[in-house]
């Protein structure tokens, strides 16, 4: 990806985390964000995803209301943001990214992988407009 592009969405980022609510911070302390440019083959192939800006974002565990004692050697909980996927999104017709379109693209992305923490499935995100 290209430095200034990159730039950009981080500071994009930066801007929309510091206007999460306190609930979100806190979440995050639990389920950390992480950023990367787009998915790997690995999870292109899991997730049925063919190009690398499809996917905006990922969640990795296993949702609250389904932990259990059996599942205590699993893995920690994560959330991937993929740039490549928030910027293709947010892009109108001809490729022009709006600061706010992009701010509201991240904001939704981050919230819906959030959602999947707490067993909201994607009819239940897009019912609510974060689908």
């Amino acid at each position: 990806m290209n430095p200034d592009k990159r730039r950009r969405f981080d500071e994009q980022f930066e801007w929309v985390l510091e206007r999460m609510p306190p609930l979100v911070h806190d979440l995050i302390e639990r389920v950390p964000l992480h950023v990367e440019d787009y998915p790997s083959a690995d999870v292109m192939a899991r997730t049925g995803v063919r190009y690398i800006d499809q996917l905006c974002g990922l969640y990795t565990g296993i949702p609250i209301g389904s932990k259990s004692v059996w599942h205590s050697a699993t893995l920690p909980d994560v959330v991937t943001i993929y740039r490549e996927g928030i910027l293709s999104a947010a892009a109108d017709d001809v490729g022009r990214i709006a600061t706010g379109r992009l701010r509201e693209q991240i904001r939704i992305t981050i919230l819906h992988e959030l959602a999947h923490h707490h067993g909201l499935g994607e009819h239940e995100l897009r019912s609510l407009g974060y689908g």
